[in-house]
């Protein structure tokens, strides 16, 4: 993801402009550096992608979050609705 790639160009405390690949895996309790907003769909809480989600929101938060976009009948992954985290 766009968030993966720019917390690895960033690991040494500031954002440079890099080629290459990561194996950077973003869960809950990961000093996010760089991303402070997110634009994202909505996930299950098994995908990889709730662990990054995780790791920029509190977990009852985005718990209340998910329980209302059930509740609103929200459509998931691609072609459903957006979320915007900030």
């Amino acid at each position: 993801t766009v968030v993966r790639a720019l917390e690895t160009a960033a690991r040494s405390g500031e954002l440079r402009a890099e080629k290459g690949w990561t194996d950077l895996a973003i869960r809950p309790g990961y000093p996010v550096r760089v991303v402070d907003a997110l634009l994202t769909g909505l996930h299950e809480p098994q995908a990889s992608h709730f662990d990054l989600l995780l790791a920029l929101v509190d977990e009852s938060l985005l718990a209340r979050a998910y329980a209302e976009a059930v509740s609103q009948r929200y459509l998931w992954h691609e072609f459903g609705d957006a979320t915007l985290i900030l």
